[in-house]
């Protein structure tokens, strides 16, 4: 049964409090919460980083552990805080920061069982996308949006030019397993579909190299094919962007949904119709 918006109640008393808190920037309070967050995971990224230098992490290895414990604490509280604090916490669990929020606590209480995983706290550092939110860089918030539409209107091109790219691997790397053989590298096809990624993307490892004149004259191909290649992507890319028309848009973060990027003149949401507070 679809729901009414008529039927929305939207959150109230201390959780509307804390939600301009925690998901505004346009407050005092929110700005400063804000600020503090990402002076929090910057601390915390360098944090993991210094534990991964043996000398240091020798020195004050326990206390690198217990301030990434705290950190992570706070992080969970936070996530927990952000879920109360919303009207359809789904929405926010399954939102791009909502994932990022997760994944950003999850490897501290994995390494309890994983040794080493706690290095995967790096990711924390994608949550420094807020600032701009933060900084109410709204016209960078206005372009990134504006170029995600446009990879999603282009996926299914996009979708089909990878598939014509890994049928090209495919093939060549099946014919220089064939024409060079074991005695010059290519021992198996898979290790030779490795090569013909890397010459088609002119990455050019070296670790393996055709020897035979033939084999090489097909390398050549692919390299050339390579340069062409790439401009592909770019072009399809840039023909989707010409079809996408700007909006002006800012930092209102619905309290329902927590639809973000409104329109400047929006007063409801327009995805759930909740009143936004301007």
């Amino acid at each position: 049964m679809k729901e009414n918006k008529n039927d929305i109640k939207p959150i109230q008393g201390w959780r509307l409090k804390l939600h301009d808190i925690i998901f505004e920037a346009d407050t005092s309070a929110g700005k400063a919460f804000d600020v503090a967050l990402l002076i929090f995971i910057l601390a915390s990224v360098i944090i993991v980083m210094l534990d991964s230098v043996k000398s240091i992490n020798i020195k004050i290895g326990e206390f690198l552990l217990i301030a990434e414990w705290v950190f992570t604490i706070l992080f969970t509280i936070e996530y927990i805080l952000r879920i109360i604090t919303t009207g359809k916490p789904s929405k926010y669990i399954f939102s791009f920061f909502g994932i990022i929020d997760l994944l950003a606590v999850i490897p501290t209480y994995l390494s309890l069982i994983l040794l080493g995983s706690q290095y995967l706290v790096v990711i924390r550092v994608l949550r420094l996308l807020r600032i701009f939110r933060v900084l109410k860089l709204v016209r960078f918030i206005g372009a990134s949006n504006y170029l995600m539409i446009s990879l999603k209107e282009s996926r299914h091109k996009i979708g089909v030019f990878l598939g014509a790219v890994f049928t090209i691997v495919v093939i060549m790397g099946s014919l220089m397993y064939l024409i060079e053989g074991p005695e010059t590298g290519f021992t198996s096809i898979p290790r030779s579909i490795y090569w013909a990624i890397v010459t088609l993307t002119t990455v050019g490892y070296g670790d393996i190299a055709p020897g035979t004149v033939f084999g090489q004259a097909i390398a050549s191909m692919i390299m050339i094919l390579g340069y062409s290649i790439i401009a592909v992507p770019t072009g399809i890319l840039t023909v989707e962007m010409t079809k996408v028309k700007k909006q002006i848009t800012n930092t209102q973060v619905c309290s329902n949904c927590n639809l973000e990027n409104h329109d400047d003149d929006a007063v409801y949401c327009k995805n759930c119709g909740t009143k936004l507070r301007c």
